[in-house]
């Protein structure tokens, strides 16, 4: 069964590693998974008013509803301060509300950390995990995914040449495919 897998990257530069690395890893993915990135960067500040007051942005309800049909979320992101990026942070809390109708729930995921330095955003990517776990988003345990030293793993037309690096970042996939599987 085809399982529809979306893509949410934590970083808006246009030449972002993130974006880099999300786009040779949806090449990863199975033939019967249909892998889509879904934009974040439109999304206003999450403001409970909007969903209180009745008048949510037509983006949260576009965002909601596209997620709302997907199977599984690999999210590629930088650290930021530690932490994730606030598009990421802002994109997951659109997706929770309003209280009890989360789009997150159950909702299989992979995390994959990307930084220039040698710690792969550890901090970001550990964040991001304890929000997934109030989200209740069962989430890829084994491989752990911190890609370090990035800017020297991709080539000058953004993919991974080294084998060792691919097989890892096609484990990613396959990990989450499994996951996904399972639900």
């Amino acid at each position: 069964m085809a399982k529809n897998i979306a893509v949410l990257v934590g970083s808006l530069r246009k030449e972002s590693y993130s974006k880099k690395i999300a786009k040779f890893l949806a090449s990863l993915f199975p033939e019967d998974c249909n892998v889509s990135f879904v934009e974040i960067a439109d999304l206003p500040l999450y403001n409970q008013d909007y969903d209180d007051e009745a008048r949510v942005p037509e983006s949260y309800t576009g965002f909601r509803n596209t997620m709302s049909s997907i199977d599984a979320v690999l999210f590629v992101t930088p650290e930021y301060n530690r932490s994730v990026p606030a598009v990421l942070k802002n994109a997951l809390d659109v997706g929770s509300r309003p209280y009890g109708k989360s789009i997150w729930d159950g909702k299989p995921a992979a995390i994959v950390s990307v930084s220039p330095s040698g710690i792969g955003a550890f901090g970001a990517n550990h964040h991001l995990r304890q929000s997934l776990v109030f989200l209740n988003m069962p989430t890829v345990q084994q491989p752990e995914a911190y890609i370090g030293h990035v800017n020297d793993i991709l080539n000058e037309d953004g993919e991974v040449a080294d084998s060792g690096t691919l097989k890892f970042l096609h484990s990613v996939a396959d990990a989450l495919v499994n996951l996904a599987g399972k639900f």
